[in-house]
Order: structure tokens, then C-alpha cells, then sequence
């Protein structure tokens, strides 16, 4: 069976590295925050130590991570980094959610509606993963779903 819950050990050594990256937000990270997630309903922490991993956003209630991808995260270093951090945070029964800068800037409206629906599908306890707001393609890439 697998553990429910990330442990709670401090990492001191993630720590002022967390504390740095939320003093020194990407633009897209600071509108995500400030203008959705501070305020949302449900608390969502930034730069959150789990584990052995910095998540950009985290949702405990809905045990959702959400991640906002720039450039490095397309390279093959970034590539084996997110999935080795995807395969942590399921084993915790967390829901990663990638987003590309880009979108922020192109459909915020549609990253936080996707978003949104994540959380209250946790909430509710369903087992589906939200269909995007725009129908049948992602919200985060406008590519049709496979």
C-alpha cells in the first residue's frame, strides 16, 4: 500500500532555496499568485519543500502540485528531473499539473478555470482527471488531447 502522506521532516536544505525562489518569482509565477491562487478559496502554499522537491504551487487539501514549465523544463535535464519528481509526488497520491509559461500569458483565463476544476474534482473525491475548459484540447497547450 502505498504512504498518503509526504513527510513532514524539515529539509533544511531546500529551505533558504524555497525562500529565494518566492522573493524571486518568474512574471508568470507572480500573476498565477497574486492574481488566482493567493486569494483562491482553498490554500495553496508557493515554492513549497516536498520531500527532496521545490513545487512552484501546492494544494495539501487537494493534493494537487501545480508546476509552470519555462524553457529549461523542455530540455532533457529538465525532462528527467520532472518525471523523477512526478513519480515522488504520486506516490503520494499528488495530482501534477504542467503549464507553460506561455499560457499564463496567452490563456490565463483557461490556466486558472483548469485549475479551478482540478481542485474541486480533489474536493469532491472523484476519481476522473477535468476535462479543459475549451473544450478537447489542453488549456495549457491549445494541442488536442491524445
Amino acid at each position: 500500500m502505498q504512504n498518503t502522506v509526504i513527510p513532514r521532516k524539515h529539509n533544511a536544505r531546500l529551505t533558504g532555496n524555497a525562500k529565494a525562489l518566492r522573493k524571486n518569482m518568474t512574471e508568470e509565477e507572480r500573476r498565477l499568485w497574486y492574481c488566482f491562487l493567493r486569494e483562491y478559496p482553498v490554500r495553496f502554499y508557493r515554492q513549497k519543500v516536498l520531500g527532496q522537491y521545490i513545487a512552484d504551487f501546492y494544494c495539501a487539501k487537494a493534493r494537487l502540485v501545480v508546476e509552470l514549465d519555462g524553457s529549461q523544463h523542455y530540455q532533457s535535464a529538465g525532462q528527467i528531473h520532472d518525471a523523477k519528481r512526478a513519480l515522488f509526488l504520486q506516490k503520494y497520491n499528488c495530482t501534477v499539473l504542467r503549464i507553460p509559461n506561455n499560457e499564463i500569458n496567452r490563456s490565463f483565463r483557461g490556466v486558472c478555470e483548469w485549475i479551478d476544476l482540478h481542485v474541486k474534482a480533489a474536493m469532491e473525491g472523484m476519481t476522473t482527471t477535468p476535462q479543459s475548459p475549451v473544450g478537447d484540447s489542453s488549456p495549457c497547450t491549445g494541442e488536442p488531447r491524445d
